[in-house]
């Protein structure tokens, strides 16, 4: 099953006043996310992985004794953390919907003890890599943060927030000032009724 490049679900300028530029979508969605695609297509070509879902790729190529992970998994899993970026995004401020603010009330003590936390993980990722807001095999919510194109899919966890460090997705607007960028992702571009429909799913 060949990977395909999602349009994004709102205008390339549709958070430019919540702090991400059009500018900064163009590259990350239009150029940075379509060579995923680009290359995932190409390391799969006449393999295995050929005609098998993102999903089933991630899983199956992911090796947590290697020290660099393969081609192939690193386009398949970019392609899919990116893929889930664009939908946890969105304009207009949307409000937390209140079973989502008593889940992570109940899980970190409050919804500004979880935005502490989930700033503080992707603050720490030493390069380049992810911060995550999952719901673990047994049910319990965490936040963790991983290197480089590794996500939840590899440790059978379902992600409902994550936010790209790479200094891609933010260089442009915070420049070198990476805790500003989770900070202002957490507070202005986050959509809240996509996270709760993840954790309700």
């Amino acid at each position: 099953m060949a990977f395909e490049l999602p349009d994004l679900p709102y205008a390339h300028d549709a958070l430019a006043d919540l702090g991400m530029s059009k500018e900064t979508l163009e590259y990350h969605h239009d150029i940075h996310h379509n060579a995923y695609v680009t290359n995932g297509n190409k390391a799969i070509e006449g393999t295995e992985w050929a005609g098998k879902t993102v999903d089933e790729i991630v899983k199956g190529t992911y090796n947590p004794d290697a020290v660099a992970q393969s081609g192939i998994f690193n386009n398949a899993s970019q392609h899919w953390n990116h893929s889930q970026f664009w939908q946890m995004m969105g304009p207009g401020g949307n409000a937390m919907p209140g079973e989502l603010e008593k889940a992570l009330t109940e899980s970190f003590g409050s919804v500004d003890k979880f935005k502490e936390e989930f700033t503080a993980a992707g603050g720490a990722q030493f390069g380049s890599g992810w911060a995550w807001l999952v719901k673990d095999t047994d049910g319990s919510l965490k936040v963790t943060k991983t290197e480089n194109g590794v996500n939840p899919l590899c440790f059978n966890q379902t992600a409902l927030l994550g936010c790209d460090v790479w200094e891609h997705s933010y260089y442009i607007d915070f420049r070198n000032k990476r805790p500003a960028y989770l900070s202002n992702f957490l507070e202005k571009l986050v959509n809240w009724e996509n996270v709760a429909l993840r954790l309700s799913a």
